[in-house]
């Protein structure tokens, strides 16, 4: 029965899947769950504006008989490029704006961060093969100023954490500073760069506060959709330190950020430490029952003792199950 036992765990032991086909599995499915939900959501919505849009076009090609179906879709493609290129037509005249000093040092942020919000690329071909060369430098160079930034702030909470911990006597079992350190980065940072910036967007843009807590995660995280973007209503004037003070805050973000998502990726690989000290209980367990199977064989000398004694040999079953018990081992002594 010991040997049954212990091929039946190292059969099993056989069958599990790999922990990377386990996380592509659980990578796969997240995506899908994900389509589902964007599907879902943004399908009903997505074919009513197609049919709204087809049918002013009808409508406008009805009302107005000299205007010619080609023409107006290409006046209607002139635009949509005019608007890419940050051009919108205001009255008599355009808008221009958007390659000043101030814009281009905001689209240069948004390149070498890898944010890409799409709104704004540039046209001419000198600009495009010097943005190639200008972002194959400058996306190391911005992740090693993330890295020092984000060191930086947790050594700067670090700080504040420790003195504040000594002001206020807080001593909690099991928390030490490292702990306090962490909770503190995490609600100062969710302060600064997600609560707090969206009432700046909500007077300066004209958008809903969640309206600006979207453009925020979306930016900081790198996204980078395109939908919302500062500074480019033709019909709003902007301050002259509008766009500094959001490069700024995008830089400090992101290294906020980026600590964020290393203590997640932490988290995760502590669960799969968990896992490990598992396997590590599992395979003991194995080697005990490996044991148990060469305990269990008799030897000749014990055969010929064991036939000069008129004893009754002790049930067998007995044997095995008080060895498969203590070849259990507790918890607490996981050496995790």
């Amino acid at each position: 029965m010991c040997r049954a036992q212990g091929d039946a765990v190292a059969g099993w032991r056989g069958r599990r899947l790999p922990g990377t086909v386990l996380l592509l599995l659980a990578y796969v499915g997240y995506l899908l769950l994900g389509s589902t939900a964007f599907w879902a959501l943004e399908g009903p919505a997505e074919r009513q504006s197609a049919q709204q849009l087809l049918q002013g076009k009808w409508e406008l090609l009805g009302n107005y008989t000299c205007l010619k179906g080609p023409a107006l879709e290409g006046l209607i493609q002139g635009i949509i490029k005019a608007y890419k290129s940050g051009h919108t037509l205001q009255g008599n005249s355009t808008s221009l704006g958007r390659w000043d000093l101030v814009g281009s040092f905001f689209f240069s942020i948004s390149a070498i961060t890898t944010i890409g919000y799409g709104n704004l690329s540039p046209n001419t071909v000198s600009a495009q093969i010097f943005c190639i060369f200008f972002a194959l430098f400058g996306i190391p160079m911005n992740l090693i100023l993330l890295s020092r930034i984000g060191q930086l702030m947790l050594s700067g909470v670090q700080c504040c954490a420790k003195r504040l911990g000594e002001k206020l006597r807080w001593q909690v079992r099991g928390w030490g500073a490292g702990g306090g350190a962490v909770t503190c980065a995490l609600v100062t940072g969710f302060l600064l760069f997600l609560l707090l910036p969206p009432f700046l967007f909500s007077v300066i843009e004209g958008w809903t506060y969640a309206e600006g807590f979207y453009y925020s995660f979306v930016t900081l995280s790198t996204i980078g959709f395109g939908d919302y973007v500062i500074g480019i209503n033709p019909d709003l004037t902007y301050p002259s330190w509008y766009k500094i003070l959001v490069s700024v805050w995008i830089l400090f973000g992101m290294a906020w950020l980026a600590l964020v998502i290393n203590l997640c990726i932490s988290l995760l690989e502590n669960s799969s430490d968990l896992c490990q000290c598992g396997k590590k209980k599992s395979k003991e367990l194995d080697q005990e029952l490996m044991d148990c199977n060469k305990n269990s064989s008799p030897s000749p000398v014990d055969v010929e003792n064991g036939s000069s004694k008129d004893t009754k040999p002790e049930d067998p079953l007995k044997i095995h199950m008080s060895l498969y018990a203590s070849a259990t081992i507790p918890e607490d002594t996981c050496p995790c």
